[in-house]
């Protein structure tokens, strides 16, 4: 279920700040659309580009809340441009509609009220679909993702028996607000060591951490956490299966007119193949869904 949650929680296991080793400067934001050179195109639908509310279709432009820190979903190439599945994923979803995507890059905390408040038109960061959530925004459900732990190659960790390690989250992520701390305060009232938690602001530097021993695991999503291990030429591995599967979903301001316009374009995606082909670039298709939804936290 890899959720980065907005709002703060009492954290029971004592909140470490310690610096990567990779560099995580963001460009303040990233207009036009971008993503990788071999990107899939896709047609614009006539008809569901007719059907976007005035105010968008008239600008022509879809303006998209984005956290750029979190690969391979969304992050910045070395070019200092938006990169991910997600980020082509959202461009595909604008050349359906006939509309050229404006990234606004920014933290993740200021995705939600931005959508709100009407700046941004949706946030594409890896939003789990809560109910907490949805009572501020309403959801187009694109993607399904787990929890999944990281060790060091050839350590065993386990995720359930996690007392007294020291595990590296991003800073904010479900993993960090929640899951945890739920498993630290386990640990304590069973007394038994609690986990201690070394946050870091980018997902790149958590698993940096890992990577130099600086902590025994790490927990993400599970596409980032498998991405992660791929691109570290087999220093890390899986610690154990995924779990607490989620979905995420791209939040749109609440009874907005876009967001039936949006669900078809995702759904068009879906059904003639784009969507699947986008997911497989990225070696992502595990989490692929089949219809697009909307709320399900609400719904489902």
């Amino acid at each position: 279920m890899r959720t980065r949650y907005l709002l703060p929680v009492l954290t029971v296991v004592t909140a470490m700040s310690l610096s990567g080793c990779v560099n995580n400067s963001e460009p303040a934001a990233t207009a036009g659309a971008s993503g990788s050179a071999d990107a899939v195109a896709v047609k614009k639908n006539d008809s569901i580009a007719a059907s976007l509310p005035e105010k968008i279709k008239s600008a022509g432009v879809l303006n998209v809340g984005m956290a750029n820190n979190y690969p391979p979903n969304e992050f910045k190439d070395g070019n200092g441009a938006p990169a991910g599945w997600a980020v082509d994923l959202t461009n595909a979803l604008g050349q359906v509609m006939g509309l050229k995507v404006n990234f606004d890059i920014g933290t993740f905390d200021n995705i939600l009220p931005a959508v709100k408040a009407g700046k941004d038109d949706i946030g594409v960061s890896s939003f789990t679909d809560t109910l907490e959530r949805e009572k501020q925004v309403d959801f187009v459900n694109y993607y399904s993702a787990g929890i999944q732990w990281a060790a060091p190659k050839g350590k065993t960790v386990d995720p359930a028996n996690a007392c007294g390690l020291k595990v590296a989250v991003q800073a904010t992520t479900y993993q960090d607000t929640h899951e945890v701390p739920a498993k630290s305060k386990a640990c304590t009232d069973a007394g038994k060591a609690a986990v201690t938690i070394f946050k870091y602001d980018a997902q790149d530097q958590a698993t940096n951490a890992l990577v130099v021993g600086q902590v025994d695991a790490m927990s993400a999503d599970s596409p980032v956490t498998l991405y992660a291990i791929s691109k570290t030429k087999d220093k890390l591995q899986t610690a154990g299966n995924a779990f607490e599967v989620a979905p995420y979903g791209m939040p749109v301001a609440k009874d907005s007119a876009f967001t039936p316009v949006l669900q078809k374009a995702l759904q068009s995606l879906i059904d003639d193949g784009t969507y699947n082909k986008i997911l497989a670039k990225w070696g992502v298709e595990s989490g692929g869904i089949k219809t697009a939804t909307l709320n399900v936290a609400a719904n489902g």
